[in-house]
């Protein structure tokens, strides 16, 4: 079977937002929805925050990750698809702000490959290489996060041990 693939360019991540959009608005009665704050998957957003905030919370961490920086900025990381929140609170615990978190995946320059049921994804920019992305068939998605790792560890100085094995199954006694 020859496998299927799918190109995003910019603009058919307008299109897949548009559906998206429509399916939502086709699905709910109110915009109660849309989110405060869109990242897209690996990548940071920067949010300023109030005055006084103590404590930040992230319901799933999961799907994102913040930090606080000096000067009270926010710094929001996507690390999985989905929807979650966040909240800050100043030190009585009372809440300055509530926001919705969604992460998206990439949309421009990503290219997609089917072969049946198993996916692998690409960086096409401008050459396409293999890219280290959720939802990608899991010998594949195993073989990028060990060849990452490695090359990760080759850059600090040192070969990780378990990078060199990432991915590879067990060896039989």
């Amino acid at each position: 079977m020859a496998p299927h693939i799918e190109h995003r360019s910019p603009a058919s991540g307008c299109i897949r937002a548009l559906v998206l959009a429509f399916g939502f608005a086709a699905s709910a009665a109110s915009p109660a929805f849309a989110a405060d704050i869109t990242v897209i998957l690996d990548h940071a957003k920067l949010v300023k925050l109030p005055e006084r905030v103590a404590t930040i919370v992230i319901g799933n961490p999961t799907i994102a990750d913040a930090s606080v920086q000096t000067g009270g900025t926010l710094v929001v990381t996507g690390k999985g698809y989905g929807i979650t929140n966040v909240i800050a609170l100043d030190r009585g615990g009372n809440v300055l702000i509530e926001k919705s978190i969604e992460v998206l995946g990439p949309a421009a320059d990503v290219l997609v490959v089917y072969r049946g049921a198993d996916r692998e994804s690409y960086s096409c920019s401008p050459t396409c290489e293999r890219r280290l992305t959720l939802g990608d068939a899991q010998p594949v998605f195993d073989s990028t996060l060990g060849q990452v790792a490695g090359r990760s560890g080759l850059a600090l100085g040192s070969q990780a041990p378990a990078a060199a094995g990432a991915g590879a199954a067990p060896a039989a006694k």
